[in-house]
């Protein structure tokens, strides 16, 4: 499974596709592990629930952290820029008994990764051919992740974490990766499930984990410059 993705390519589509206010400046439109990128989260409010609610509106907000999580235990800023590289991508399958992302399912920092495709390499002519897959329609996806939050000695990292099923047997993502490998695929969530993956109970949280209908995701190969 890759780990480099694409932005969103105008800063209004925040606001239109996740409802969250654009940001004042864009970042680079390609993200790698340890690069900076955007994601949603579940905002901490106090507001009151409606008369007629039984529970508060979830509201939602646009948060600016590390590719790669880095875990509260982390004891340095080196270490953490180490262990960040391979924590950028994380199987759903062991979120929740995994050292490194063990407590930060537990506390339920569940967040959005906005994208507007992701890359991944097609092996099947026997050479790595970087191929670009995005949406049928055009429009942003939304992956489903995890934030953390690490603080030592006056050093402070926000950081995320994008999530993946396996796609062993999914009609597109079935083609990338290498030949024996398991085939892996981002935890790619429909669309009006923003706010319920962000704050359903842990034990419903899981049923978010599905495979993304083939048919509604194109994959060109990346035009070399």
């Amino acid at each position: 499974m890759s780990s480099q993705y694409e932005c969103l390519k105008s800063a209004d589509l925040y606001a239109e596709a996740f409802g969250v206010p654009a940001p004042e400046t864009l970042l680079d439109k390609e993200v790698w592990p340890r690069k900076q990128g955007f994601f949603i989260r579940k905002a901490h409010t106090d507001a009151p629930a409606a008369p007629d609610e039984a529970t508060p509106p979830v509201v939602l907000e646009l948060a600016q952290g590390q590719f790669g999580l880095v875990p509260t235990w982390v004891k340095s800023t080196s270490d953490a820029k180490l262990r960040s590289t391979k924590l950028a991508v994380t199987r759903y399958e062991t979120m929740s008994t995994a050292t490194p992302t063990r407590e930060t399912w537990l506390k339920g920092q569940r967040c959005i990764i906005p994208m507007q495709a992701f890359f991944e390499d097609d092996w099947r002519s026997g050479k790595a051919v970087p191929t670009r897959i995005a949406r049928v329609d055009g429009k942003p996806m939304g992956v489903a992740g995890l934030w953390e939050q690490w603080a030592k000695d006056g050093e402070a990292i926000t950081s995320f974490t994008l999530l993946t099923v396996n796609a062993n047997s999914h009609a597109l993502m079935n083609r990338y990766g290498q030949n024996g490998n398991e085939k892996r695929m981002p935890a790619i969530l429909n669309e009006g499930a923003w706010s319920a993956w962000l704050s359903a109970p842990l034990d419903k949280a899981r049923e978010f984990m599905r495979a993304y209908p083939a048919n509604l995701l194109l994959a060109n190969p990346v035009q070399k410059k």
